[in-house]
């Protein structure tokens, strides 16, 4: 019986870099390729690179040089690059590093077990790089890289927005929705492989549906979600914030299912910065937009995250970020210094500010919002939350999970002694103590049922 080629397939940026990941490793599972994250010696190595701003393009092309060495000293026979870096570089990326044996764009994904057939014979390397274009993969073809409890689901791909620093659009395209049927039909699946939470993504959630049904379809996708068997969590990222309406709050509300959390990023609050930027909005509008929020969910956790030092801001302008902060109380901030992104318009924009400067505002934003996030987190010493475990501490001793208001990889934990609760089940937890990121609490109760997941 012959020996199955081995892949080392590393993925690097977003979440929704994950998911491609996964139905890339699945086609090539499918092709009778073994999947090992951990050999040393693959016979390829394939990389999904991010190329969002200048440091995820630096980790790309240091992770890609990484795996070019490891071909030469005899590791691994053939370096197959893909993803954002490939598609927004193109050509450039190919005369950098002419030692790569196949380049492979993101219109190319479902394709990829017949790409690197032909990589393997090939002595030339390969180009696969086209306009992208979206054909959405088997549900069948996805092999799962995370805990089979917590699930990425991409409901759309591509952005129609314009925003001035960003790179998306140049290599992820228009706006395509996967249609509702497929939705169901991969949540449906991930359940069945013992997913518990969904994740929705895309660049824009809050679009969904409008390129295929004239209207945004996020509100009934989420009623169709809630009825797949063995989904307790569905959780929002990626809301646009004027998108975020009184159908999609209420339904919210009413779904318990849908946890009360919503990824909405701001990127400022100043109305001038954010008509350069080409975003709807200010101050004012966002705040009216969060109150209404937590008034049909007073336990919502809300998060966003902000750009720092956009050409042009003056001390003035990020100064009112800064009292935007305190008027709102968000439970959750990311910042970004602003990454000068050729071929962007915001790169040619006047008044570029120093970089020592954007680093100092990013400092003090988010000096700010741990003093917020700390009094949020504050508020729930002494209340019961659900929380799903996911492990444990290395000594034993501390269960470690996420409540309702932690995303997986970028928000909070909670830490629970003396708990033998299974990872991947939800049990209800009195906390005790807080601090800027993390809860500690003791179980109050045992594990709960399938029908109970708030």
């Amino acid at each position: 019986m012959a020996t199955q080629p081995t892949v080392r397939l590393i993925t690097l940026g977003c979440p929704k870099n994950e998911v491609d990941s996964e139905e890339i490793a699945g086609g090539l599972q499918q092709a009778g390729y073994r999947l090992d994250p951990h050999t040393r010696t693959p016979e390829v190595t394939i990389i999904n690179t991010c190329g969002f701003i200048e440091p995820a393009k630096q980790e790309s092309l240091q992770v890609i040089r990484d795996a070019l060495r490891q071909k030469q000293a005899g590791n691994t026979q053939k370096v197959i690059v893909a993803g954002c870096l490939v598609q927004r570089m193109g050509d450039a990326l190919r005369q950098m590093l002419p030692e790569v044996d196949a380049f492979v764009g993101v219109g190319q994904m479902a394709r990829f077990a017949e790409i690197v057939n032909t990589a393997r014979q090939s002595q030339k390397p390969l180009n696969e790089i086209q306009p992208p274009h979206h054909r959405w993969a088997e549900v069948t073809t996805r092999l799962r890289s995370r805990t089979p409890w917590s699930a990425y689901l991409k409901i759309s791909e591509g952005c129609d927005h314009r925003c001035t620093f960003c790179t998306i659009p140049s290599f992820r395209g228009r706006h395509v929705s996967k249609p509702i049927e497929r939705v169901l039909e991969e949540a449906r699946w991930l359940a069945q492989n013992g997913a518990k939470e969904l994740n929705l993504i895309a660049q824009d959630t809050t679009q969904y549906g409008y390129d295929l049904y004239r209207r945004c379809m996020l509100p009934a996708l989420l009623r169709e979600l809630a009825q797949v068997e063995g989904i307790r969590w569905i959780r929002i990222h990626y809301a646009y914030p004027s998108r975020v309406s009184d159908a999609l709050i209420e339904t919210m509300a009413c779904l318990p299912q849908v946890v009360p959390y919503l990824d909405v990023p701001l990127q400022h609050v100043n109305r001038e910065i954010l008509r350069a930027m080409r975003r709807p909005g200010n101050g004012a509008t966002y705040l009216r937009m969060i109150e209404r929020l937590r008034r049909a969910m007073p336990e919502i956790a809300l998060r966003t995250t902000f750009i720092v030092g956009f050409p042009g801001e003056t001390e003035a302008q990020f100064q009112e970020l800064l009292e935007f902060l305190q008027q709102a109380q968000l439970d959750r901030v990311g910042a970004f210094v602003y990454s000068r992104e050729r071929g962007t318009p915001a790169a040619e924009m006047a008044h570029q500010v120093p970089f020592r400067v954007k680093r100092e505002r990013y400092d003090r934003l988010m000096r700010a919002q741990q003093t917020i996030s700390l009094a949020r987190n504050r508020e729930w010493v002494g209340k019961e939350i659900t929380v799903l475990i996911e492990g444990y501490s290395e000594e034993g001793n501390w269960a470690i999970g996420r409540s309702h208001r932690d995303a997986p990889d970028v928000d909070g934990l909670v830490y629970v002694p003396n708990c033998h609760t299974a990872p991947g089940e939800f049990v209800p937890v009195r906390i005790e103590r807080a601090d800027v990121y993390d809860l500690f609490g003791v179980p109050s109760g045992e594990p709960l049922p399938s029908t109970d997941s708030r």
